[in-house]
């Protein structure tokens, strides 16, 4: 990977972060015959998504998590779905087009699974541990909200992630497995693509500047953010292409997607 400081992160705005990959809507079933059990990593084994309801606990009374997706025997639970809604203040990129609703968290998560399974069938090597950590020393630098905790001091990042509900490890470890997933996309759909100078200066002028101006912050200049800016309109450009690849993904396999009160096949 190159350029990453942030790149990554702002590739995953677009992404996955609610910015029109795939809106499909999944209904209450399950899509074609049960594949095989598959593992993501960071989600519950699909071992026991048959034998576990809808919400499983401790002791009567006291509810620990709901399953509200079933991806090829992975589960995606309740908390993965709260967590995946407070990523988002993690972003200091604002889309227009994206929905913060649960709904559409569930579809993201769908998403990325299915991808992290591709991911893991084709043995890629794993995030090196610097690489993260530049992408959120990058990330520290750019979120307008950051600068009201000096973000930039270990006690003022680990405030502002506290604030969120994270660690510097959870999020350390939720952030290389997004890397993962976008490098493999940008391995398999980003070649050919290019971006002018002009798409740049739009997108920095009507996306970037109108978000900094809300957060009452000083905007990075362009030259400072250009490969950055680039970065989320590969992404928007690859959208397509992804798009297509993730319906078919979801053809193939199995998506079973939980509402209160039903029971896990």
């Amino acid at each position: 990977m190159d350029t990453k400081a942030a790149t990554m992160m702002l590739a995953a705005l677009c992404a996955f972060a609610g910015a029109g990959l795939v809106q499909a809507q999944v209904a209450p079933s399950t899509i074609n015959a049960p594949g095989p059990a598959k593992v993501v990593p960071g989600v519950a084994p699909a071992a026991s998504a048959s034998s576990l309801p809808p919400t499983t606990t401790t002791s009567p009374g006291t509810p620990i998590d709901r399953i509200v997706a079933i991806v090829n025997g992975d589960l995606i639970l309740d908390s993965d779905v709260d967590q995946e809604l407070r990523l988002e203040a993690l972003e200091p990129y604002d889309n227009p087009e994206r929905e913060g609703s649960r709904d559409q968290a569930v579809n993201r998560l769908i998403n990325r699974a299915l991808i992290l399974q591709q991911v893991k069938l084709q043995n890629d090597e794993p995030i090196p541990a610097d690489e993260v950590e530049k992408e959120l020393d990058g990330l520290r630098k750019n979120i307008p909200e950051c600068k009201r905790y000096d973000c930039a001091t270990k006690a003022g990042w680990d405030a502002f992630l506290a604030k969120q509900g994270f660690t510097e490890q959870s999020l350390q470890g939720l952030w290389a497995q997004r890397m993962q997933v976008l490098d493999y996309i940008e391995q398999r759909f980003k070649m050919g693509i290019r971006i002018t100078p002009q798409e740049i200066q739009d997108y920095y002028t009507k996306t970037m500047l109108p978000e900094y101006a809300a957060q009452h912050v000083a905007a990075p200049k362009l030259d400072t953010l250009s490969e950055r800016i680039q970065e989320v309109l590969l992404s928007q450009h690859v959208t397509a292409l992804l798009d297509d690849w993730l319906k078919s993904l979801r053809a193939q396999g199995s998506i079973v997607v939980m509402h209160p009160g039903e029971v896990a096949p």
